[in-house]
């Protein structure tokens, strides 16, 4: 009878560990938050440089630590990323940012409010280049540019 007393004590407490209500429940939040977090870098690490052949993770201009979600509520998400240009006067992180917001607009499975920015100090514009990819007005205009349009699908493009 103990056994089962026992056996069933763990059961309920899994369960509601599991289901979020209990104390240990709320342990399961940040574990989550990383799951969304690198669903999100899973899917920008792929993303190719617009000057180089290689992809913005194996260049370091994007990693799994700058990826940061934060629940906005039950649905919807915040995410925020933030990236390293490859040189403090990269020509093209304006290019990078769109590329990233392009990529996750269209490809992330779950509700959410998207900010891009650049890692602070990396870069000598960095403001001005943060106003820029973080205005939809902005983006949808840059993104009507067939020329830039082009460019961005063939960076977000995914590899064979």
């Amino acid at each position: 009878m103990e056994r089962v007393s026992g056996l069933l004590s763990w059961t309920l407490s899994r369960f509601l560990w599991l289901s979020g209500l209990s104390e240990r429940g709320a342990a399961r939040q940040p574990r989550i938050m990383e799951e969304k977090a690198l669903e999100v870098y899973d899917l920008i690490r792929t993303i190719r440089d617009p000057e180089k052949r290689n992809t913005l993770e194996e260049l370091e201009v994007v990693t799994e630590s700058c990826v940061e979600v934060q629940e906005i509520n039950e649905d919807d998400y915040l995410v925020i990323k933030r990236f390293t240009p490859t040189v403090p006067h990269c020509s093209l992180a304006t290019l990078i940012g769109l590329c990233l917001r392009v990529k996750l607009q269209r490809c992330l499975p779950f509700k959410h409010k998207l900010e891009i920015y650049i890692s602070e100090g990396t870069h000598s514009t960095e403001e001005d280049i943060n106003k820029q990819i973080n205005d939809k007005e902005r983006v949808a205009a840059a993104m009507e540019n067939p020329n830039l349009r082009e460019i961005v699908e063939q960076c977000v493009l995914e590899p064979d």
